[in-house]
């Protein structure tokens, strides 16, 4: 079959996308880019049969990005002024180099596969949200099985809409069937995260639409079954918007009577704050952007919740395990600090150790340096895991780059720039090079400030590190300033 192509680009041309051009069915490539085109893009192009790429990229198309793109072989709408959720089939499952969305700022995705920001949380959405993703991620599964029910405690997080009771019921009878069910047979597709205590999984119930994520513990480990029992005791005692909150647990044998324990939590679309700072090291997953403004709000999501777990809890919490892979974030970018598996209460009657308060487990270039010469934990010691995760969010360095070594650490590096080179050793990608004037302003009234608090909650002795409270405090007064001004 013949086809042709037209090529219209860099003409000048304005005005609206002419709907006569799908009665063009043999057309096989549209060239249109660099154009003044305008309005939206019409839904007669969906009679291209012969369709394979299409480029309307450098105009002034607003609307909706339409399903049949999803057909194609190549697209770019890069610089428009589209809006509302990409579609998630064909091209668009896949964020290769043959889907160019860039420069539309009113885009957003229902599944997080572009660095896009998630669309906004209606309950409508999220069923969409939920319903796709089992599609693409979990295969339905069809061999019923016989369920053994668990005996389980339910730590249920409150919502705007409560669940009916039940639901509730049904969630507190969640069985090692319906989780084997839920995650596809524990199938690796279906697993987004593992340590050497357990693993977590993405899946669905059978009476639910909601993603979850499901953490199942590996008992044989040593330490598995202490973590099980610590996340289970702080999910009990906590309540907080910006710290994981469990929505039941399963403890149980599996079909092999050997003993089977699972906690399941909400899903957070947006993954971990370890994959948007550090891209390249996620094979698979997508290109993701953190704006300035993001980063404040991320860190200052994680002041508060610290603040509340150091000051608010009676007995107060010592997370013990601050990482970027511990941050996680919700569908509207909300952070929330999870995997409290080597947390600990300040209080002997809370703690499985009477002292409870000497030695601590944690990630190498986090840990303070004063628990590692065997120093009682306190709150100090989150204080500096958290200033270490600032450094890293503006700097996207790794307190274990190897750029570091005996006489470098993340701090020193900083700490030799701050603050007339600052801005040689921030992440690229955290401002806006071409608006000088713009950068100036963010440097002086937020990226040095961010700064000197990361600096300050890293130092070596603890009795130099602000309090909490005092961080918090700080942070919110930059967020403020910042929705202020932006």
């Amino acid at each position: 079959m013949i086809t042709y192509c037209l090529e219209t680009y860099r003409n000048k041309l304005y005005g609206e996308i002419p709907p006569e051009i799908g009665l063009c069915v043999l057309l096989s490539s549209l060239q249109m880019e660099g154009n003044m085109l305008s309005g939206i893009i019409p839904q007669s192009l969906g009679a291209l049969k012969a369709i394979q790429q299409m480029d309307l990229s450098r105009n002034n198309l607003s609307g909706q990005i339409p399903e049949f793109f999803g057909n194609l072989y190549y697209l770019n709408l890069s610089y428009n002024r589209l809006e509302g959720p990409i579609p998630t089939s064909g091209i668009f499952r896949n964020n290769s180099n043959a889907v160019m969305l860039e420069g539309n700022m009113a885009l957003c995705q229902l599944i997080a596969i572009f660095s896009l920001p998630i669309c906004p949380t209606t309950s409508e959405t999220k069923r969409k949200i939920n319903a796709r993703l089992v599609l693409i991620i979990a295969p339905p599964v069809t061999i019923a099985l016989l369920s053994f029910l668990c005996v389980v405690a339910t730590v249920m997080k409150g919502r705007a809409i409560q669940p009916s009771e039940s639901y509730r019921e049904t969630m507190k009878k969640v069985s090692y069937g319906d989780i084997l069910k839920a995650t596809n047979w524990f199938s690796p597709v279906n697993k987004i995260g593992s340590s050497h205590t357990a693993s977590v999984y993405i899946g669905r119930f059978e009476f639910d639409t909601d993603l979850v994520a499901i953490k199942v513990f590996h008992i044989d480990e040593p330490g598995s079954l202490s973590s099980f029992f610590t996340e289970c005791e702080v999910l009990k005692h906590t309540r907080h918007r910006n710290l994981i909150q469990a929505i039941t647990l399963c403890s149980t044998v599996d079909f092999d009577n050997n003993e089977f324990k699972a906690l399941v939590y909400e899903f957070m679309a947006n993954g971990s704050l370890d994959m948007w700072i550090h891209p390249r090291q996620h094979q698979g997953s997508p290109r993701r952007v953190l704006s300035l403004g993001q980063r404040i709000n991320i860190v200052a999501d994680v002041a508060s919740a610290l603040d509340y777990l150091h000051n608010q809890l009676i007995p107060p919490l010592i997370h013990c395990d601050l990482k970027p892979s511990n941050v996680l974030l919700d569908y509207d970018m909300t952070s929330r600090i999870g995997d409290f598996g080597s947390a600990k209460f300040l209080s002997s009657s809370l703690s499985s150790n009477p002292e409870g308060l000497v030695g601590a487990s944690g990630t190498i270039g986090y840990i303070a340096p004063e628990f590692a010469m065997g120093c009682k934990i306190s709150t100090g010691g989150d204080v500096y895991g958290f200033g270490v995760l600032l450094l890293e969010m503006l700097t996207a360095k790794r307190p274990t780059d190897k750029l570091f070594g005996s006489d470098l650490s993340l701090h020193k590096y900083v700490d030799l720039a701050f603050p007339d080179k600052i801005n040689e050793i921030l992440d690229p990608q955290i401002q806006n090079k071409e608006d000088e004037g713009l950068c100036n302003l963010h440097m002086q009234n937020y990226i040095i400030p961010l700064v000197e608090i990361g600096l300050m909650c890293s130092m070596e002795s603890p009795k130099d590190r602000p309090g909490m409270k005092d961080v918090c405090a700080k942070l919110v007064a930059i967020q403020e300033a910042f929705i202020q001004t932006f």
